[in-house]
């Protein structure tokens, strides 16, 4: 595989991993974060970090953006890149946010002329440092370019979509059963512990039974050691994504009645200041 110059911007847990993986794969990578002690804990993995976003992305082939929300690429991407950018720099965005959002965002890098690949990820932090990520991908893409190269040493497996908007749409969705399954796993807890259960009973007998599943079995062993840090998912990322879903299915006169009801527990979490630890909190906030 060729060796691609990247520079990756958002340096969270998925973000990092995604750094981790790359440089195993000896692509040359640059790193940005807002909290420049996240960019520099990568440099033993090989990764430089950048005093800026412009610093970061000059000479990059591939521009990799994993990014909290919209808010954060209306601010990095359209506020800070676009004007850094030429138009044979790939931006790779795996930020996970509406498919409206992902369809404007195309259009405005489109009038700039810079094009958007929407790549939305699915899998844990161990995955994407492993290279074991599954991709969806949205827009133009062709085989041969360097964003394809980066994106087959990050996945397992990719699934292009079609137009824009469609990838997020379907990340959506995997992350509402992701939603929807970890309440569900709180509140089995709960019921268990309320008949006087203890929890790892419980949790162990789900897991070595047809309930068995990698998703809930990633969760419960938080929820068994009762520590909720580093998270794989934090709580505010899983409401707001929640959120997104309720969002995409009211401009489809779709509703969710179930989500909508996760969507309160992890807001409860979050009230009770539990936004930063994993969603599997819920079983205790």
């Amino acid at each position: 595989m060729t060796a691609t110059r990247v520079a990756v911007l958002g340096l969270g847990i998925m973000g990092a991993g995604m750094v981790r993986a790359l440089c195993a794969a000896g692509h040359p990578v640059t790193v940005y974060n807002r909290t420049r002690a996240k960019a520099e804990a990568l440099s033993e993995f090989g990764a430089v970090a950048a005093d800026s976003p412009a610093k970061a992305v000059s000479g990059a082939e591939v521009v990799l953006l994993s990014l909290a929300d919209e808010a954060a690429v209306e601010e990095v991407l359209f506020g800070q890149l676009v004007g850094c950018l030429a138009p044979e720099q790939a931006i790779v965005d795996t930020s996970t946010v509406s498919p409206e959002f992902a369809r404007e965002a195309a259009e405005r890098l489109a009038a700039q002329g810079l094009r958007r690949v929407e790549a939305c990820v699915v899998g844990n932090p161990q995955m994407a440092a492993g290279g074991a990520l599954r991709v969806f991908i949205a827009g133009e893409l062709h085989s041969s370019e360097p964003a394809h190269e980066v994106l087959d040493t990050l996945s397992q497996s990719i699934v292009h979509l079609g137009s824009a908007g469609r990838a997020s749409s379907l990340k959506l969705a995997f992350n509402l059963l992701l939603g929807v399954q970890t309440a569900g796993l709180a509140e089995a807890v709960l019921l268990a512990e309320a008949s006087g259960i203890d929890r790892n009973v419980l949790l162990e007998a789900l897991d070595t039974s047809g309930w068995r599943s990698p998703v809930l079995s990633f969760r419960s062993r938080f929820m068994r050691e009762r520590s909720y840090r580093p998270a794989g998912f934090r709580s505010t990322l899983m409401h707001k994504d929640l959120l997104l879903a309720q969002q995409e299915a009211a401009a489809h006169d779709t509703a969710l009645p179930v989500t909508e009801c996760a969507a309160d527990r992890f807001r409860a979490a979050i009230e009770t200041g539990h936004g930063d630890d994993d969603a599997a909190v819920v079983v205790d906030a």
